[in-house]
């Protein structure tokens, strides 16, 4: 197994970080690794936002409930959905762009922009940094776009803060490799018994770190998808000209 196969597969949520900051050449490595990365037509139909200023990260750890490590974080990245300079470049051709009205359009510039932020996270790994995911910016998003100046037709799609670990976190078991992978066909059988299995794991593992009120896996899940977490979204997508209508 190569170090970069093991960065990968060692990965953890870091949400404690120290009072140091990001190297600028460091930074440019992330965020030249994130452009890299594959996307639909070659559309790059994404951006990335890098916030530093304590103000505005302050800003965002209110707004997406209390994330005080976004704050804490000496970077933090907003990954965008961006069909706007799409758009600008149908205008430079006299045609008319209607791809961000559709599904379609809604689910490439969200995929590309995970795997945008992927990319971002194996190279920030790769260098000794610790990162944690926040889809928390869509939480208010309205205020996100304002904050961040977005233009129509962009949403942002998710966050990432960046930093040097204060400790290594624990790392969070997986679900067993069958309830993941399928070969040739989805494969029903077994997936019962793979999430018992799991959630016994995760019982144990959230006893360990203090937070057992979450019962396990299929429990914290469910309910939680009980409700839209973010109700926002959607209008706040049409209100960018994502109408989603196609």
């Amino acid at each position: 197994m190569n170090e970069m196969i093991k960065t990968i597969q060692n990965h953890r949520s870091i949400r404690s970080f120290l009072d140091k900051d990001i190297e600028d050449d460091l930074l440019d490595d992330i965020i030249q690794s994130a452009q890299a990365m594959p996307n639909s037509i070659n559309g790059q139909q994404t951006s990335v936002i890098v916030i530093r200023k304590k103000e505005t990260k302050a800003r965002i750890a209110e707004l997406t409930g209390g994330q005080k490590w976004i704050d804490d974080a000496p970077v933090f990245l907003v990954f965008v959905m961006d069909f706007y300079k799409t758009r600008l470049a149908a205008e430079k051709n006299g045609l008319k762009q209607v791809i961000q009205e559709s599904v379609e359009g809604t689910m490439v510039g969200t995929f590309d922009a995970g795997l945008n932020m992927g990319g971002a996270i194996i190279s920030a790994e790769s260098l000794g940094l610790g990162i944690v995911p926040i889809g928390g910016v869509r939480k208010n998003p309205e205020d996100i776009i304002e904050l961040l100046g977005l233009p129509e037709y962009t949403f942002p799609v998710a966050g990432l803060a960046i930093g040097y670990p204060l400790d290594p976190s624990h790392k969070k078991p997986r679900l067993p490799q069958k309830a993941f992978r399928h070969d040739e066909k989805y494969n029903v059988e077994g997936l019962k018994e793979a999430i018992d299995q799991y959630d016994s794991e995760m019982k144990s593992y959230l006893s360990e770190i203090g937070r057992q009120q979450e019962g396990n896996w299929s429990q914290y899940t469910s309910n939680i998808y009980q409700n839209v977490y973010y109700p926002k979204v959607y209008p706040v997508l049409k209100q960018q000209g994502f109408q989603n209508d196609k």
